[in-house]
Formats: structure tokens, sequence, C-alpha cells
């Protein structure tokens, strides 16, 4: 079998380049692909919540959150994505699943899911304004706090979105949808203009 090592490419390659587009002057929105975040789904068994959360507590020093938060230690975050699944993130563990695997599998399932998304950091004046025009949540601050995130969806596309810090936030699209998204985000930013960063 060929080996595909190496020939990695972004979800927006060839659909996307850098650069300042839409309204002309100061940008509203600035948008940054991350593709150096690798991701695993955990899905506690059965009647395992509790055993689950003391062993990520005893391995990494953070209890997974119970509703839709984020909880970071380090480099690993845990985000609540359901009922007993997170979605765990980092940026410096290339073997994610297999660490976690190692801790956890007793008490839950862990599916690799690295070159699956999209994701994109969003900053900048506007970025609310932007969302607002296809999410159906109240993204106020006082609603939608630091550290909250939601499932939701973008013109009929799954989206999570993660609000990271007070001017930066992130949105994960499956890769499959990455075109139909950047097509929705692109027209949304453009009335305030937007600055595109590629790595």
């Amino acid at each position: 079998m060929a080996s595909l090592a190496g020939q990695e490419r972004s979800a927006l390659s060839g659909i996307v380049a850098a650069g300042h587009f839409g309204r002309a002057g100061a940008s509203g929105l600035k948008i940054v692909e991350r593709t150096d975040i690798v991701f695993a789904t955990v899905i506690a068994r059965r009647d395992q919540r509790s055993t689950l959360a003391t062993a990520c507590n005893t391995a990494f020093g953070l209890m997974p959150p119970d509703g839709p938060r984020r909880v970071t230690v380090g480099a690993l975050t845990f985000a609540g994505i359901g009922p007993g699944q997170w979605i765990v993130s980092s940026q410096t563990e290339p073997n994610l699943a297999a660490r976690l695997r190692a801790v956890i599998s007793p008490f839950a399932a862990v599916t690799d899911q690295s070159d699956s998304r999209l994701v994109l950091h969003l900053s900048g004046a506007n970025v609310r304004d932007v969302l607002a025009k296809g999410v159906a949540l109240d993204l106020h601050p006082n609603a939608f706090k630091v550290g909250d995130l939601a499932v939701t969806q973008v013109a009929y596309m799954g989206v999570q979105i993660d609000r990271l810090d007070e001017t930066n936030w992130q949105i994960t699209t499956p890769r499959s949808t990455a075109g139909s998204f950047w097509s929705w985000l692109s027209a949304s930013a453009a009335e305030f203009g937007y600055d595109v960063v590629t790595k």
C-alpha cells in the first residue's frame, strides 16, 4: 500500500489565499486556519462517567466538563459536546488518541479525529456580527462566556463554536464541508472586511 505520509493538505487547499478581502480599509475579522491541532473523540462507557473523570484527573490533572464547556490543562483540552462525550484536542501531542487509550480505554471509547476537521481561529471587532448571520444562538458575552462552546448549525452545516478568550473564537466543521462553509463565511464577512492568514 502506498504511503501518503507527508502529503497532507489543508482542508482549504486550492480554495483560500492569504490577503485582505471584502470591504476596503480596516478589517473587522482575521481568519487563521489551524492545521497544528490533533483531535480525538471520547465517549464514556455505560456507567463509567465517574471512573473516567477520576482517571482523567489522575493522569492529566483535569476533570472533563459536564456541559458545553472547555477545560484546558497545559496543551490538553476536553470540550464537552454531549452527555458523556468530549472532543479532546492538543497542539503538542501527535499521538493523542493512543495516549488517551492508554489511560482511559477501560472507561471510554476513543477515536482519532485529527484529519477530519477544518479548524478556523477568528478574531477581530466583528466576529460576533459575522457569526450572527448564520448562528441561531445568543453570542453576547453575558450569554456566551469565555470557555463556552456550542455544537450547532450554520447554513445547514454542523459546526462547533468555541469562545477561547475575550477576543478569540474557534470554529470547527467537518472537512467534507470545508468549501461550503468557507463560501458562507467569506460572504458573511465581506461587509466588514477580513484578513486571511495562511501558514
